[in-house]
């Protein structure tokens, strides 16, 4: 199901936790999951409950409460924008209007050529930098303004 690099990587996660905690690491084993997969499907989450030794339920849970994790095939460049209050005071409901009306989509919706997905995140901890944006949960994206995500949006066309 995952790759012998990927059950290594997350066979060195469970050897932070004792024998019988492994479900400790179920968030870094659904990361590097997604990371192989693109996304998390049924029977990948299945699989890692299997590994983990811990209900499949268990393991929907958590993928499913955390918006890191996509349930479904993304876009190509998936958009998390903060939209907690002190992103928004900064400009997070400007640039989420600017996404939106832009890409013509919605949050929680892909574009129909599969290029974007756009999400609503919670807080990233970077308050200071606000409105702060997470591109395919890897790169962190300040103070972006309807000009800088003009120029984003330009970059990865």
């Amino acid at each position: 199901m995952l790759s012998p690099e990927s059950l290594a990587r997350i066979d060195k996660a469970l050897a932070k936790y004792s024998p019988d905690q492994k479900s400790s690491a179920v968030m870094a084993a659904l990361t590097i999951a997604q990371d192989e997969k693109g996304w998390l499907s049924t029977e990948t989450m299945d699989f890692v409950a299997r590994y983990l030794g811990m209900p499949a339920i268990a393991v929907y849970e958590v993928a499913s409460f955390y918006t890191m994790y996509d349930l479904k095939p993304p876009g190509k460049y998936k958009l998390t924008l903060c939209t907690n209050l002190p992103c928004a005071l900064q400009g997070a409901t400007v640039a989420a209007e600017h996404l939106k009306k832009t890409l013509g989509i919605g949050f929680n919706e892909t574009t129909t050529d599969g290029m974007y997905a756009l999400r609503e995140g919670e807080c990233f901890g970077a308050c200071g930098d606000a409105p702060v944006l997470l591109l395919n949960n890897k790169r962190m994206l300040c103070a972006m303004s309807p000009e800088k995500l003009d120029a984003l949006l330009k970059d990865l066309a």
